[in-house]
């Protein structure tokens, strides 16, 4: 495969945060940060590895997913 064709086969996942970090673990919020949020209403698109989605595992209470495939 060509470099363009593995960066359109990698696929991506959405997470918006929807709840706030305050009052929570120190663990939860430094997970947000590792994905980007840390603020309300923030979205980052990510690529889908197994850390990502670890990460989101963690904190799926906090955040919505969308592009699940």
């Amino acid at each position: 495969m060509a470099k363009a064709e593995q960066a359109a086969a990698k696929k991506t996942v959405t997470v918006t945060q929807i709840a706030s970090a305050i009052r929570r673990k120190e663990y939860q919020t430094q997970t947000l940060i590792g994905l980007g949020l840390n603020k309300l209403h923030r979205t980052r698109t990510l690529e889908d590895t197994p850390a990502v989605r670890g990460m989101i595992t963690r904190v799926r209470h906090l955040l919505r997913v969308e592009g699940e495939e």
